[in-house]
C-alpha cells in the first residue's frame, strides 16, 4: 500500500459506502459457497472448507473496517484544522453609573472574530502518512489472519478425515472379530476347540468395540472443531484428501520465505508505523501558529475596531520535552525493529524443526506402509492358515490380528500427525489474494468463485 493508495478522497468515500453493506453481502457469499459445496456431490473438500472459513470470518470483516477507518483518517489528517468562530463583549462595565450597560460606556464593544490554526503542510502530510502506515499494519494483520484461518481449518479438516478413517478400519475389524467368534463357537460345539478360544474371541471383539467408542468420540470432536470454521458444512461427507507429499518451503530458501511470513510482515509494518511516529514527533518540534481576525462594534457615534493577532507557542524547553519525546519514539521504533529481527530468527528455527520433523515422519510412514503393515498382514494370514490346519491355537490368530490393527492405527496416527505438519508448513503464507488486498470477502468470492 503506497501513499498514492490514499490520494483520492472521493474513492475512499465510495469505498466506505460500499463497506457499509459488506456484512450482508459477505453472509450471502458464505451461503452461496455453502450451497455450492452441497451441490458438488455433497462432499467437502479441504480447499472449499478453507474458502468457506475465510468467507465466514467476522474477524476479517472487523479488520476491513479498520482499514477503511485508516483510509478515511488519512484524508482528514491532511486537512487544516477547522477555523474557530468567536463572539464576545469587551470592556463591559460591572459597577458605576453604567453598570451592566452595553451602550453606556465608550469602551464597551461587541466583538466577532475568526481564528485559524496554521498547521504546516509537511506536518499534515506526516499525519496522513502515519494513518497510512496504520492501515498497512492492519492489512498485514489481515493477511496473518487469513493464513491462520487456512491453517487451522486444514488441521481441523485433517483431524476429522483421519478420525473417520480410523473408525472405518475398526468397523471392518469388528466384522472380522464376529467371524472369529462364530468360528470359535462352531469349533467348540463340534468338539474341535476349547471354550477358552470362544472367550478369547469375545474379549478381542470387546476390546475392538471399546476402541470404536473412543474413535467415534474423536469423530464427533473433530466435527465440532471443523464446525467452528465452516458451520453446518462440517457435517457433510469429506472428499478425498489433497496431495500432501510436497510443501511450499525448502531448506535453501527458508529464511527468505520466513521473511515474507504474514506475522513477520505485521512486525515490519509496526516498525514502519513506529518510524512514522518518529517523523511526526520531530515535525511537532516546530510549533503551529494561530492567527485571529476580530471585528469590534461600539455604540452609535463611536468608531468600530478591527484587530489582528498572532499566537505562537513558546517551546522554551526543547531539551526536556520535545527532544525527549523524539528520543522516546525512536526507542520504540528501535524496539519494533529488534522484535522483528528476533521473530525472524525464532520462526526460521521453528519452521526448520517442523520441516525436519515432517521429512522424518514421511520416512517412518513409508516404513509402515512398505514393511510393518504388510508383515503384520502376512503374519495374520500365516497364523490363520495354521489355525485352520490345527497346528496353532486361536489365540495366536487373535494376537496377530490385534498387532495388525495396532500397526494400522499407529500408521494412521502418524499419517495424521504428518498431515498436520504439512498444513502448518504449507499455509505459512495465505493462498488467497484476499490476504494482500483491500478487497472485501464478497468481492473476492465474485472474482474467484468457489471451485471444488
Amino acid at each position: 500500500m503506497s501513499s498514492s493508495y490514499f490520494a483520492l478522497a472521493g474513492e475512499r468515500i465510495a469505498f466506505c459506502r460500499h463497506a457499509q453493506a459488506a456484512g450482508t453481502i459477505v453472509f450471502a457469499a458464505a451461503l452461496a459457497l455453502y450451497g455450492a459445496v452441497v451441490a458438488a456431490n455433497e462432499s467437502l473438500t479441504l480447499d472449499a472448507a478453507q474458502r468457506l472459513a475465510v468467507e465466514r470470518s467476522r474477524h476479517l470483516s472487523a479488520q476491513e473496517s479498520a482499514i477503511v477507518a485508516a483510509r478515511e483518517m488519512s484524508v482528514a489528517a491532511e486537512q487544516l484544522p477547522d477555523p474557530v468562530l468567536k463572539f464576545g463583549i469587551d470592556s463591559w462595565p460591572i459597577n458605576g453609573p453604567h453598570q451592566f450597560s452595553i451602550s453606556g460606556d465608550d469602551f464597551t464593544m461587541g466583538r466577532v472574530g475568526l481564528s485559524q490554526e496554521l498547521t504546516g503542510r509537511k506536518k499534515r502530510m506526516l499525519r496522513a502518512q502515519r494513518f497510512e502506515r496504520e492501515g498497512e499494519t492492519t492489512l498485514a494483520e489481515k493477511a496473518a489472519t487469513v493464513a491462520a484461518i487456512e491453517r487451522d481449518t486444514a488441521i481441523a479438516w485433517i483431524g476429522r478425515y483421519y478420525s473417520e478413517t480410523m473408525a472405518a478400519v475398526l468397523a471392518s475389524q469388528v466384522e472380522q472379530a464376529n467371524f472369529a467368534i462364530t468360528a470359535a463357537d462352531g469349533a467348540y460345539r463340534a468338539g474341535r476347540g476349547e471354550q477358552a478360544d470362544v472367550l478369547a474371541a469375545r474379549a478381542a471383539r470387546a476390546e475392538i468395540e471399546d476402541r470404536v467408542i473412543d474413535v467415534d468420540r474423536q469423530v464427533l470432536t473433530t466435527k465440532t472443531a471443523l464446525a467452528r470454521w465452516v458451520g453446518e458444512a462440517a457435517f457433510l461427507p469429506l472428499a478425498d484428501k489433497p496431495d500432501m507429499d510436497f510443501v511450499k518451503v525448502d531448506h535453501e530458501t527458508l529464511e527468505a520465505q520466513v521473511d515474507h511470513h504474514p506475522e513477520i510482515a505485521v512486525l515490519a509494518k509496526r516498525e514502519a508505523l513506529a518510524w512514522a511516529d518518529v517523523k511526526l514527533t520531530e515535525a511537532s518540534k516546530h510549533a503551529d501558529w494561530s492567527v485571529e481576525l476580530a471585528y469590534a462594534q461600539r455604540g452609535s457615534g463611536r468608531s468600530d475596531f478591527v484587530s489582528l493577532s498572532l499566537s505562537i507557542p513558546l517551546q522554551w524547553d526543547h531539551k526536556n520535552r520535545q527532544d525527549r519525546e523524539v528520543a522516546a519514539k525512536m526507542a520504540m521504533a528501535e524496539q519494533a525493529g529488534a522484535e522483528r529481527e528476533e521473530a525472524i530468527r525464532n520462526d526460521v528455527g521453528a519452521v526448520l524443526t517442523q520441516l525436519q520433523e515432517w521429512e522424518s515422519s514421511k520416512k517412518r510412514l513409508a516404513n509402515y506402509r512398505n514393511v510393518l503393515i504388510p508383515l503384520g498382514q502376512k503374519r495374520t494370514q500365516a497364523t490363520l492358515a495354521a489355525y485352520k490346519s490345527g497346528t496353532a491355537p486361536l489365540t495366536d490368530v487373535l494376537l496377530s490380528r490385534r498387532d495388525e490393527i495396532d500397526a494400522q492405527l499407529r500408521a494412521l496416527q502418524l499419517e495424521m500427525d504428518t498431515a498436520r505438519l504439512w498444513a502448518q508448513l504449507n499455509f505459512l503464507v495465505p493462498d488467497f489474494e484476499l490476504a494482500t488486498s483491500g478487497d472485501t470477502p464478497h468481492e473476492r468470492a465474485h472474482d474467484t468463485g468457489a471451485t471444488q
